[in-house]
């Protein structure tokens, strides 16, 4: 087991995470789909890291699927289905609920079984 590789299969749903934060954030410039909206949003810094983020995300992805299978390295992605709501909850002050505390208990156990396989 290699700790490297298996670190940057844990981090990357944080990083694709960071990105959705910040194009959330960075969406307060988009009033429409023009040319306006457009030009604004590629000035945003927000969106410019989220797309850095995004890129980093890729190239990490490519490097984790050339040592893990897919079917084992696609598992971690469902932690991005935690992270996102609770980072929205720290940065964002979106509201959590206990619904969504069990799914993300059912996911991390699902997570656990599939890798145990």
């Amino acid at each position: 087991m290699d700790i490297t590789k298996d670190a940057l299969i844990l981090i990357m749903p944080f990083i694709l995470s960071a990105g959705q934060i910040l194009f959330k954030l960075s969406s307060k410039d988009v009033a429409a789909l023009d040319v306006s909206s457009i030009l604004k949003l590629s000035m945003n810094g927000y969106f410019i890291v989220a797309l850095v983020l995004y890129a980093i995300a890729t190239i990490l992805w490519v490097y984790i699927l050339k040592h893990f299978p897919l079917n084992k390295a696609y598992l971690f992605m469902g932690l991005s289905f935690i992270i996102v709501p609770l980072m929205s909850y720290i940065f964002l002050k979106e509201p959590l609920s206990l619904r969504y505390l069990a799914g993300a208990a059912c996911i991390v156990f699902g997570i656990w079984l599939a890798r145990a396989a």
